[in-house]
């Protein structure tokens, strides 16, 4: 169990928790593809090669290099998409996907920071047309997501907000001046050695299901490490929520599944480019 209630007279403070495999058990922006092959988006290649990538997240054994060339094909995979057939085929297939994966050690965490006083913060790479709704349901008080570009009512593969890696960290920053969290005494939750950054801006960081890299890194430190294993239906574990209408959750899901993809691509750009003017 977490610490006595917040003493309200301290600055507030604040959980910030990454979403995909720390939350949920698997990659929200993945987990459409056999959806999308059945929709007539995506061919039986794509599939297979969606379901490698998945693969290689679950048990973090890609590279860097292997990393960046399956975003690369993903952005240009889910450019020029139609928004409403997607949201037709999200509509048909979010309810079964992400219901049954959340965490049941991450649902008591989030309860168990808000007996405590704290807010809780889901920071995530996902479009904010996914992260936003399931941050809802979870009872979630803010949500820093990806935000991507429409026009025409296609998707352009451009990004307008990338949260990932030092932007994580950059937007808890910002949070935590805008609502007068005391960043010392917030908690932070990652699975990916990405999100450094963001747990290096808490003072009490905690690696869940750590990749390889994070948990180096974590025994190197001596954070917390903890291992969620257990997925449990949403409606199981909190009978009094219900999801949302299903054409709501397909407007809020389509640009979601599509805006991780093409937002990691925005940032390798502007690695490169950073890298060349030094």
């Amino acid at each position: 169990m977490l610490c006595l209630v917040e003493n309200h007279l301290l600055p507030r403070t604040a959980a910030f928790f990454d979403l995909d495999k720390t939350v949920i058990a698997k990659s929200s922006t993945l987990a459409f593809s056999k959806s999308f092959y059945q929709g007539g988006l995506i061919n039986r290649r794509a599939v297979l090669r969606t379901a490698y990538s998945q693969f290689v997240y679950l048990v973090g054994g890609a590279d860097h290099d292997q990393t960046e060339r399956m975003r690369e094909y993903l952005s240009a995979l889910c450019k020029g998409w139609d928004v409403q057939q997607v949201r037709e085929i999200v509509a048909e297939a979010l309810h079964g996907l992400i219901g049954p994966i959340i965490y049941d050690e991450a649902a008591s965490l989030i309860e168990e920071h808000h007996t405590a006083g704290r807010d809780v913060v889901i920071v995530s790479t996902s479009g904010a047309e996914v992260v936003e709704p399931i941050g809802e349901l979870l009872g979630a008080d803010r949500v820093v997501a990806t935000r991507m570009v429409v026009e025409d009512g296609r998707f352009t593969g451009e990004v307008e907000y990338y949260a990932y890696g030092p932007t994580k960290a950059e937007a808890v920053a910002e949070l935590a001046e805008s609502e007068g969290y005391d960043l010392d005494r917030c908690y932070a939750y990652s699975d990916s050695v990405t999100d450094i950054p963001m747990l290096e801006a808490v003072g009490h960081p905690h690696a869940v299901n750590p990749d390889r890299g994070l948990r180096r890194e974590a025994a190197a430190r001596g954070w917390t490490v903890l291992s969620f294993s257990r997925p449990v239906r949403l409606r199981e574990r909190l009978p009094s929520l219900s999801l949302p209408p299903r054409p709501v959750l397909a407007a809020i899901a389509a640009v979601g599944a599509a805006a991780a993809t093409a937002g990691l691509v925005w940032y390798a750009g502007r690695r490169r480019a950073a890298y060349a003017r030094i």
